[in-house]
């Protein structure tokens, strides 16, 4: 397949994207919290890919570390862009209000205010923690293919997902205190629930 691809083979490329493009765009999901921006992520993905492919090396294992490190990349460039969209968009008068359409717009509303809370408390850790635990756990990365899509050693890895694991469930200790606290609880996906959602198992120490 590498081979195939630096040699520029479409059908080659057209099988790299048949088995890549939901884990690409599920990898994208997660870092910009929004449908249409992963939507665009993975289309910069496969370009950049396309266009970069002699870069790849002709040996080695799956490409998937390789595609994920380049919608890395990608989804922190579309995540500075939706921050000055919205910035944007904030200063304009606000549209009118749209026919209902309640079973649709409520279902899609419900999965928005899900993913919204997710990556709120993904936002709450630091960038490079984030990533690495979006690669290992969400996408169930090796700490070793983690470290190729990203370019650094694999010991940056594990550090930073040990890190982000820990910081999680430090969050998930504070939320509790305050939910407790104040006797309510938030609609928000707290940390303990994106621990939940996103495997953080052991293993990927």
């Amino acid at each position: 397949m590498r081979r195939r691809l630096r040699a520029g083979d479409r059908d080659a490329f057209a099988e790299l994207y048949e088995r890549h493009v939901r884990a690409v765009y599920s990898h994208a999901l997660r870092l910009t919290g929004d449908w249409s921006t992963a939507e665009e992520v993975v289309s910069e993905t496969f370009f950049a890919a396309w266009r970069t492919r002699e870069r790849l090396t002709a040996d080695g294992g799956s490409v998937k570390p390789w595609l994920l490190g380049i919608a890395t990349h990608k989804a922190h460039n579309a995540n500075r862009g939706l921050r000055r969209r919205l910035a944007f968009l904030a200063r304009r008068p606000a549209p009118p209000p749209a026919d209902d359409v309640a079973d649709t717009a409520a279902a899609r509303a419900d999965d928005a205010r899900r993913l919204a809370g997710v990556h709120a408390a993904l936002r709450r850790l630091r960038r490079p923690d984030r990533e690495v635990l979006a690669l290992c756990v969400g996408e169930g990365l090796t700490p070793q293919q983690a470290a190729e899509a990203l370019g650094v050693p694999v010991g940056t890895v594990r550090s930073r997902l040990s890190r982000a694991r820990a910081r999680l469930r430090a969050l998930a200790e504070e939320d509790r205190d305050a939910r407790h606290a104040s006797r309510t609880h938030t609609r928000e996906t707290d940390p303990a629930t994106v621990l939940v959602a996103l495997r953080l198992a052991e293993e990927h120490r």
